[in-house]
């Protein structure tokens, strides 16, 4: 019995060999094709065609896509491209900037020690553009909350569309303090 143990030794080493290189490239395939699926970019052309819809979170295949371009965006990836929009159409994000970029109603002014500290309620906007013009305008945040500006144009072509940009700009509007009354000067 020792001699045949003795004598397959060598083969099992040989076999456990081939079987822990074996292992070794099926790992290696499997983390290439894992980090390849996990590293995908998001699809550009989908991302134009959900943040140019009436409310992108109302299309169930939107909201994953839109909430990885938050993602991404966040993390300094760059914005991404869709080669078949056709001339005219594309998509970039822009970062906000209070109060020279960034609508007054999601603006915020702080009083510093040097003078006023504007900040803004979304750290960038992403603005599509339809025929060569602005169609829509997505502000967005870290924490993932949106609100979409579309422009006139936009609107006559969408017919309906989400209200909240327009409802927090009014709402704004309405609690500005009245004008203060011009005085006379008694001339």
């Amino acid at each position: 019995m020792e001699a045949n143990s003795t004598l397959d030794r060598p083969r099992r080493a040989a076999k456990w060999g081939f079987l822990a290189r074996f292992g070794v490239v099926l790992l290696a395939f499997a983390a290439l094709f894992g980090a390849s699926t996990q590293a995908r970019a998001v699809d550009g052309c989908k991302v134009l065609l959900c943040l140019a819809a009436p409310s992108w979170r109302s299309i169930p295949e939107c909201v994953p896509t839109i909430n990885q371009l938050h993602r991404d965006l966040a993390r300094g990836k760059p914005f991404p491209v869709c080669s078949m929009a056709g001339a005219g159409n594309s998509a970039n994000n822009t970062w906000a900037s209070a109060p020279g970029y960034c609508p007054p109603q999601y603006t915020r002014v702080f009083d510093g020690e040097s003078g006023p500290i504007y900040s803004c309620d979304y750290a960038g906007a992403v603005t599509v553009n339809i025929n060569g013009a602005p169609f829509t305008r997505t502000w967005w945040n870290m924490g993932g909350d949106t609100v979409t500006e579309y422009t006139p144009a936009a609107k006559a072509q969408l017919g309906t569309w989400d209200t909240k940009f327009d409802d927090d700009y009014a709402a704004w509007f309405a609690a500005l303090p009245p004008p203060a009354p011009v005085a006379e000067s008694g001339y």
